[in-house]
């Protein structure tokens, strides 16, 4: 089953170390506490859009970007092919 928590908070943790930051870093610029973050990012907390915006905006990635990432893994998961969307990291 795909828990699509699961595939948000692997897409903000990629996105975090592709920018070689910390949890701690994002977390104090995201004005959000690190063990939430971390919760969020181990894909256990589902992140409300207050939050979602608040760490997205911390590592200036729109939120558009971030759920088309979300769509395309989703969907690779699925077997499908999303038209214009990112390709799913590996």
């Amino acid at each position: 089953m795909i828990l699509l928590r699961e595939a948000l908070g692997a897409e903000l943790r990629r996105r975090r170390l592709d920018q070689g930051r910390t949890l701690r870093q994002v977390s104090a610029d995201a004005k959000v506490s690190l063990g939430y973050l971390s919760e969020i990012e181990r894909g256990e907390k589902e992140a409300s859009s207050e939050m979602l915006n608040a760490v997205c905006g911390a590592l200036g990635a729109p939120l558009s970007d971030v759920l088309a990432g979300v769509t395309a893994t989703v969907a690779d998961r699925e077997g499908l092919r999303v038209v214009g969307a990112v390709p799913a990291a590996a």
